[in-house]
């Protein structure tokens, strides 16, 4: 008896992966442009960010730290590590 739900499951499976699988390169394309987008606008306000530490005072040194700081949330490494 539980050979047969085991064996129902395993097709049930296979069924939602052959369904889904058409549409994984076209939701993968959609997901690199939406990311690549974030990663272009978070470059300009980290240049905005550092633009306005020099203007407000801020050696260029230090600046350029904080914004390395500001930007880290931006990589695709501490997303993954969010979802872990």
């Amino acid at each position: 008896m539980h050979e047969i739900i085991k064996e129902k499951r395993e097709r049930r499976a296979l069924k939602n992966v052959g369904v889904l699988l058409p549409f994984l390169p076209k939701f993968l394309f959609r997901s690199s442009i939406t990311f690549l987008r974030f990663k272009r606008r978070a470059k300009k306000a980290g240049k905005v960010f550092r633009q306005e530490l020099i203007k407000q005072g801020v050696d260029k040194h230090t600046a350029s730290g904080l914004t390395g700081f500001y930007l880290k949330s931006s990589q695709i490494k501490n997303f993954i590590q969010t979802f872990r």
